[in-house]
């Protein structure tokens, strides 16, 4: 589907956008993705943050590779703070 959109160091979906199709859940190489009825509460500023980033972030249609430092950022806490807009 069409509802990814990426950041200079972070994608997001946008809630609107997306069918709950969950065909992206498995592709994501470090299980950040859950479908909206099943996303944790200490994730649910992210339904905020994903509408917000992806009405101003580029759409992306294709899967692209990881990035080369990916493993170095799994489970790595408090990325959030990190994020670039």
């Amino acid at each position: 589907m069409d509802c990814f959109y990426e950041g200079p160091n972070f994608l997001v979906i946008h809630p609107d956008e997306c069918i709950d199709c969950a065909l992206c859940e498995p592709e994501c190489p470090i299980d950040a993705i859950f479908s909206e009825d099943e996303l944790p509460d200490d994730q649910q500023n992210f339904l905020e943050l994903n509408a917000e980033l992806a009405d101003i972030w580029p759409n992306i249609t294709e899967m692209k590779p990881h990035p080369p430092d990916a493993e170095e950022w799994a489970g790595k806490p408090d990325k959030l703070a990190l994020l670039e807009r």
